[in-house]
């Protein structure tokens, strides 16, 4: 399954990456920023996100109302996202449509007008306050605050209400200044499309943009040291569940251990047959939801897992959990079961690549990121070559008990407290 995918650099510095799809009539076209909650101070804690929000106010050329109907006229999805480390604008749209469609999203990035401040300011607020209200998206922060405390990775990527409640729209043009430089532009693209004609566009929506030399880039947050002893932080709510979280510092995103470390999420919690899945839920019906997760950053990552269980169930949970971890730091993975994590990773890595969009992602993330964008065939073979042994081994660093973090968001602490005993005291006293 080859993917003949070409780059391009710009003189500017923007980095121009697509990959054509026979047999599809769409693009799937994004332009990736090297901007996100992890580049900014606490003083500027959700500016990245806000300014993504602003891109939609409108440009010198095209206002705010304007670009809804254009892309509604063509059918087109339009939409964006703001990370630890990136902010992305992107689209799906007929290979017809794709000059307009380039046109307009360039316009976005390079020169957005910043109208309707005020009106937008209130819309974050509110997307703010609905997260807070939502134990089931907030408690992944939590857990982020309990592994990275004080460090950028720990903190939510909306930001802080206040910081978004104060910013200005001078500070946010000073802001877009720095951060959308050319350098810092990546223009990905997947599906119907001719790698010379994306160039050419390229250059035209880029012109606007002058070159700035690495003086006016950004500096990442250094990584943060994995903390002294596990940390427990708890968020008093009037909820029906617990939602409890528990992880530690990860891996980055270029360590050869990353296709471990899928494996060995599918095997844990990632699919229904998996293990912490079939324990929690399926032989004892404790909760509803169960699941591990894993983030890798260009420095350092994370592993996790989450559940939501009600009072009377909270201390079995956490009880369950520690001896399934246990079983994956101290037993052997029987072949039928690797076979298995193995295929459904390989699986999913395959079904992804049918979609442009995913194409596209994977494309401006990598490029963007400094990463090598390995033929699938290959990221296949490096899946295959995970054995048993690399699993226990990764499994025995990353859920190490003296580096697990717990965190939770429910009504009573100390019943939080008490059903942390089985992890030990550490973390039982952290907080």
């Amino acid at each position: 399954m080859a993917s003949e995918h070409v780059i391009t650099e710009l003189p500017g510095g923007v980095r121009v990456v697509s990959e054509r799809v026979p047999a599809v009539r769409s693009v799937a076209l994004g332009f990736w920023i090297g901007t996100g909650s992890i580049t900014e101070s606490d003083e500027q804690a959700g500016l990245s996100h806000l300014l993504e929000h602003m891109l939609f106010r409108g440009t010198k050329r095209y206002g705010s109302e304007e670009i809804d109907q254009i892309f509604d006229a063509m059918g087109a999805e339009l939409n964006a996202g703001t990370g630890k480390e990136t902010t992305s604008v992107y689209a799906r749209v007929l290979d017809i449509h794709l000059e307009r469609a380039f046109d307009v999203i360039g316009q976005m990035i390079t020169e957005p007008a910043m109208s309707g401040l005020a009106e937008e300011r209130e819309v974050v607020l509110e997307e703010i306050a609905m997260y807070e209200d939502d134990p089931q998206d907030l408690i992944f922060d939590v857990l982020g605050e309990a592994i990275f405390p004080g460090h950028p990775l720990g903190r939510a990527i909306l930001g802080r209400s206040q910081v978004v409640a104060a910013a200005t729209r001078k500070q946010l043009l000073a802001f877009h200044h720095e951060r959308y430089l050319p350098s810092n532009v990546v223009i990905a693209a997947a599906g119907s499309i001719d790698h010379e004609q994306l160039v050419k566009w390229a250059e035209v929506a880029m012109a606007s943009a002058a070159p700035r030399g690495a003086a006016d880039g950004l500096t990442l947050a250094a990584p943060p040291p994995p903390p002294e002893r596990p940390r427990a932080l708890f968020r008093t709510k009037d909820t029906e569940q617990y939602h409890l979280c528990l992880g530690a510092v990860g891996i980055a995103r270029d360590d050869d251990r990353r296709f471990a470390l899928r494996v060995l999420d599918s095997l844990a919690g990632g699919t229904s047959s998996s293990r912490l899945f079939q324990a929690v839920r399926e032989q004892r019906g404790l909760a509803y939801a169960v699941f591990t997760f894993q983030s890798l950053f260009a420095q350092t990552g994370q592993v996790g897992l989450y559940v939501g269980t009600r009072a009377e169930n909270l201390a079995e949970v956490v009880r369950v959990v520690d001896e399934e971890l246990a079983r994956l730091r101290e037993e052997p993975v029987g072949e039928e079961e690797l076979a298995r994590a193995k295929d459904n990773v390989k699986g999913r890595v395959v079904l992804a690549m049918e979609s442009t969009t995913a194409r596209m992602e994977r494309l401006g993330a990598s490029v963007l990121a400094e990463m090598p964008i390995l033929e699938i065939d290959e990221v296949l073979e490096r899946i295959d070559a995970v054995d048993a042994k690399q699993l226990a081994e990764l499994a025995g660093e990353l859920f190490d008990p003296t580096r697990i973090c717990a965190a939770a968001i429910g009504p009573d602490e100390d019943a939080f407290r008490g059903a942390l005993e089985p992890l030990g005291a550490d973390t039982v006293g952290a907080s």
